[in-house]
């Protein structure tokens, strides 16, 4: 079983499920050609699906556009289920930053046809993302600043102050309908800047504070 660490403690939690919010920033929702919605959009991951910092994305030979999609990801501590949205942050134990890479000719194809997205988004090291740092040291996930280079160029930067529906939003919209366990993570949606990987890029994402100050990183290799 994949497994995520809280940065300073030796425990390693086990991942159940991978919650991941579509659409949720305004920029992206435009250079998709999509429309802002009124509640959240999800999809689910496998937690096989995970890379962890240092690792590979292996880019499958189904398609030919793979995209990255950089976001701020929440650890779940504690269960829930209908989760009132003024206790939603007592559910974090974490944030990190992670990457939803993208199968993105496969998902427009099954959006023609009406199709699900669970190849385009589910394959093997589709889920890359750092170790989270404890929630205690964020003191507003709204406020936080997101940064992807590939190859040593800026790709995506943005901050969550532009997110559509807030981390204590989402929280409880999720737990309406799906429980929200210990070792869950959730993706909250990517910023505008979405491209094209290629094998042999380096891709080294970053979470920083409103003072520039880092918090989280990651850095994969595709292949």
């Amino acid at each position: 079983m994949k497994t995520v660490r809280i940065k300073g403690s030796s425990e390693q939690i086990p991942v159940g499920k991978i919650v991941c919010i579509g659409q949720n920033y305004a920029e992206h929702i435009k250079e998709m050609k999509g429309e802002i919605p009124k509640s959240p959009v999800f999809f689910l991951k496998p937690s096989t699906a995970i890379v962890h910092n240092g690792g590979e994305i292996v880019l499958p030979s189904v398609s030919h556009d793979v995209h990255h999609e950089v976001e701020l990801t929440v650890l779940i501590g504690k269960d829930g289920k209908n989760i009132p949205q003024n206790a939603a942050m007592s559910h974090v134990l974490g944030y990190g930053v992670g990457l939803d890479m993208t199968l993105r000719d496969v998902q427009s194809e099954a959006k023609k046809k009406g199709l699900p997205w669970t190849l385009a988004k589910g394959f093997d090291t589709s889920a890359p993302f750092s170790e989270f740092i404890p929630a205690s040291e964020v003191s507003n996930p709204g406020t936080l600043h997101l940064q992807l280079k590939v190859n040593g160029f800026v790709r995506q930067s943005s901050g969550t102050h532009d997110l559509i529906f807030s981390v204590d939003t989402l929280i409880a919209y999720l737990s309406q309908f799906i429980t929200l366990e210990r070792g869950d993570v959730l993706f909250t949606g990517t910023p505008q800047g979405v491209a094209q990987v290629k094998s042999g890029d380096n891709l080294e994402a970053s979470l920083r504070d409103s003072t520039g100050k880092p918090l989280a990183s990651l850095s994969v290799h595709v292949h």
